[in-house]
């Protein structure tokens, strides 16, 4: 055989044995478009793809999280802009309200297969500032369960603000 032949012969073996994860992205791509939540989402009663972490609507989550931390907003918007960048998520919508409030929607996509979930996060100013509250959100796009994706991204995101203060 001569070496035209070769490369592709290997050409087409490499796309073969590609095209499963391919075949996952289009279907990622055309299913679970990026939409910005606006606003911190909640999640349904039975969902087996979801977590929240604060706001009284504490859903999946195992464990003891103090939710007011002695942290101004902005200190601990620096440990959530840290935790985006390190990451490499993608910033859906973002907004620093009048108050103190800041919030961030933000996509995570997992390693190998690329599965987009939705993280939501907020930091509210309490009393003089000098304190915050934190709530937080993960979702899954597709699927019916996360095999414990979810709340466990949740208490790392927790574990490494708080470690950051």
């Amino acid at each position: 055989m001569d070496r035209s032949t070769l490369q592709k012969r290997g050409i087409l073996l490499v796309l073969l044995i590609s095209s499963p994860w391919l075949l996952c992205q289009a279907w990622i791509a055309v299913g679970a478009p990026d939409e910005a939540f606006t606003a911190m989402p909640t999640c349904p009663d039975t969902s087996s793809n979801c977590a929240h972490l604060g706001g009284g609507e504490t859903y999946r989550m195992d464990g003891e999280f103090a939710l007011t931390l002695n942290a101004t907003v902005e200190e601990v918007w620096t440990q959530v802009e840290v935790y985006i960048d390190q990451s490499s998520s993608d910033v859906l919508f973002e907004d620093a309200m009048v108050d103190g409030e800041r919030y961030v929607h933000f996509v995570e996509r997992t390693t190998f297969w690329r599965f987009p979930d939705d993280i939501s996060i907020s930091a509210t100013p309490i009393g003089d500032g000098s304190s915050c509250q934190l709530e937080m959100h993960s979702q899954s796009r597709l699927g019916q369960g996360d095999l414990g994706v979810n709340p466990n991204r949740l208490d790392s995101i927790y574990q490494e603000i708080i470690a950051g203060l």
